[in-house]
């Protein structure tokens, strides 16, 4: 199911301009909207989600039109959302909540409503405590509880925001091998300034930043756009200046070795330098450093 949206904006009560001519092609698949907080990320995905309405603009999900009152509840219909912060009844147990919020969603027939809340505990490995209470939960354990009330009309569209925030290393790995489980042939939009979390769920990703559309494309156009600008400078303990970002600090006892994007400095206390095959956090870093044309992405040079 592929989303369109063009020149979408929205304009809160005074005058904050959230999003300001938004430009978006989302394909089927595991999608990522990367950017730092208070980029628009949040604002986007609510409108989506059918929550806010944008001022102006166009929303096509699938064959349904997000900008009238219709599509709208149409859209609702094949939507799972998990927002930053769900909230949930902390003396309920998972299999409560769960089979709460499946009558919410009109999941009327007792046999059938029962049988999704097992399928889905188990799917999110919450079986063995679905009778515990959700007050005694872990963070990572109710963002799984989190995902499961978000599939539980089997959604087409399945938008997470910030899912992994918070969350120990270990729970950050799980959630996201549990959202690239659920690919196929649904949409899936994950939000979030972790770089990581989309390095390792989504093949193509739109940077937000102030509102607009910075970047879309593959990781691997985005890594291309910092190719030639990533350095590793070792000096004698100075702090080098100059057009470029530190990306990391390495002190190794003798001198101290500085990851940069961006233009070499001048030789002063330097003692080597040299380049660097970009990651995807030196594209990030340097995509927030620089402007780059809504929707273009330079394609990888050819060998």
């Amino acid at each position: 199911m592929e989303i369109l949206l063009k020149d979408l904006t929205k304009v809160y009560r005074g005058g904050v301009q959230a999003l300001k001519g938004l430009e978006l092609t989302i394909p089927t698949g595991m999608f990522g909207l990367l950017g730092p907080n208070g980029a628009g990320k949040t604002t986007l995905i609510r409108i989506l989600a059918g929550i806010l309405h944008p001022t102006s603009g166009i929303i096509r999900v699938g064959p349904y039109d997000g900008t009238t009152e219709h599509g709208r509840q149409q859209i609702k219909r094949i939507l799972g959302y998990l927002p930053q912060d769900l909230g949930m009844y902390p003396d309920l147990s998972a299999r409560e909540f769960l089979d709460y919020i499946a009558i919410l969603k009109g999941l009327d027939g007792h046999r059938a409503r029962k049988a999704r809340v097992e399928e889905l505990l188990e799917l999110v490995s919450l079986s063995t405590v679905a009778r515990r209470k959700l007050k005694t939960f872990s963070g990572g354990m109710k963002r799984r509880v989190g995902i499961a009330q978000a599939l539980l009309n089997d959604p087409q569209l399945l938008i997470v925001d910030e899912p992994t925030a918070g969350l120990d290393p270990e729970e950050r790995i799980r959630f996201r091998n549990l959202l690239a489980d659920l690919g196929g042939n649904r949409t899936i939009l994950l939000s979030t300034h972790i770089v990581e979390d989309i390095a390792q769920s989504c093949r193509q990703l739109a940077i937000l930043r102030e509102g607009r559309v910075t970047f879309q494309g593959s990781l691997a156009q985005m890594v291309q756009q910092t190719r030639g600008k990533t350095w590793l400078i070792t000096t004698n303990g100075a702090r080098p200046e100059g057009a470029f970002t530190i990306v990391s600090t390495l002190h190794t006892g003798t001198a101290v070795q500085y990851r940069i994007v961006g233009e070499p400095p001048a030789r002063a206390n330097m003692l080597a330098m040299e380049p660097l095959e970009p990651g995807l956090e030196d594209s990030y870093v340097w995509l927030m450093r620089t402007q780059v044309n809504p929707n273009q992405a330079s394609a990888p040079r050819q060998a």
